[in-house]
């Protein structure tokens, strides 16, 4: 068993492991990888492995897609993942780093860089890519979004600051500890490896308490994607299968009355072309300890063509996409109790 392989199933177990290695197309020379150490690529895959089945078992349209394509004989081609992050004025998001800071501590040692920054100024918020160094197109890369409080107003800032203030640091010392080795380029054997995993994947959640209706309320009537932070956290917003023709497999879902987003998202170079699922409705427990219907996170599809100045894939991300994409967690301005 490889590392991957190995590490996947310590952390979901020997039912969910395998389910999910089974659904994705991961490099098969990646997932050959033994011995001793386990290398940052093979922690980073099976990282995303543990977070596409997070994803999934969240967002059931999401489930229900793989287990379409599945059912065809094929498998699912993990693009990339996206979350979104708040960063304060000053200082830290409550235990947490600020903003994309409490992310970049763990991507980075695993290998990622940053390749491109994405200002998304409608939505008050910067977008990031981060790309692995060692297998740029076969490990997905992190859409890594952060929401700026500085840019609305005073009573947002306030509530900002009692919701998102009170966030913890899931991180282990141990955890901290392989994330160090990792940057220093020292070995990590695979027993720390398994052991920090959990911690690192728990990373990837809400760390904050559950808002007030009141609070959530406010946020939404400012930023629909402050108001999706307030319930879902730092947990995956989507995470993408990369097709070879997503206007067609577009169309085909549509016929087929998937949850499709109305129109296809293309790049200013036309290069890359991105349409979603709208996202899905969860049931989420408020601070009066009454559970609501909000938006949750939802499953997305891209295709990428060569860039001929290159004649590799064309890995960037486009602006006006990820706004347009964006917007399938919105909610109503006002939301029924």
């Amino acid at each position: 068993m490889g590392h991957i392989e190995a590490l996947v199933v310590a952390n979901l177990g020997e039912e969910a492991g395998p389910r999910t290695l089974a659904a994705l197309a991961i490099d098969g020379g990646l997932m050959a990888e033994q011995g001793e150490a386990v290398s940052r690529a093979a922690f980073a895959m099976a990282l995303n492995v543990a977070l596409f089945h997070d994803l999934l078992d969240r967002v059931s349209s999401g489930a229900a897609y793989v287990a379409d394509v599945l059912a065809g004989g094929k498998r699912v081609f993990f693009d990339h993942g996206a979350l979104r992050t708040v960063r304060f004025p000053a200082g830290p998001t409550g235990d947490l780093p600020p903003g994309e800071d409490a992310f970049t501590r763990i991507l980075i040692p695993l290998g990622y860089e940053m390749a491109a920054v994405y200002p998304l100024d409608r939505l008050r918020m910067t977008g990031r890519a981060y790309r692995h160094l060692d297998h740029p197109a076969i490990i997905p890369q992190f859409f890594l979004s952060e929401l700026h409080v500085d840019r609305f107003d005073a009573e947002f800032g306030d509530v900002a600051e009692r919701v998102f203030g009170t966030s913890r640091d899931p991180l282990t010392g141990q955890a901290r500890d392989v994330l160090v080795r990792y940057r220093a380029q020292e070995p990590v054997y695979f027993a720390d490896a398994v052991s920090a995993l959990p911690s690192i994947v728990a990373a990837f959640d809400r760390q904050h308490e559950p808002p007030t209706w009141e609070d959530y309320q406010l946020l939404l009537s400012r930023s629909n994607e402050a108001a999706w932070i307030a319930t879902e956290g730092n947990a995956f917003n989507h995470a993408t299968d990369r097709v070879d023709d997503v206007a067609t497999l577009a169309e085909r879902l549509k016929s087929e009355d998937w949850p499709m987003k109305d129109r296809l998202e293309v790049s200013a170079t036309g290069r890359v072309r991105q349409t979603a699922f709208r996202a899905d409705k969860v049931e989420r427990l408020f601070a009066d300890g009454e559970s609501r219907s909000v938006s949750g996170s939802f499953f997305e599809f891209i295709s990428r063509d060569l860039d001929p100045e290159t004649g590799r894939l064309d890995l960037a991300f486009d602006t006006g996409n990820a706004t347009g994409i964006f917007a399938m967690t919105a909610m109503q301005e006002s939301v029924a109790r």
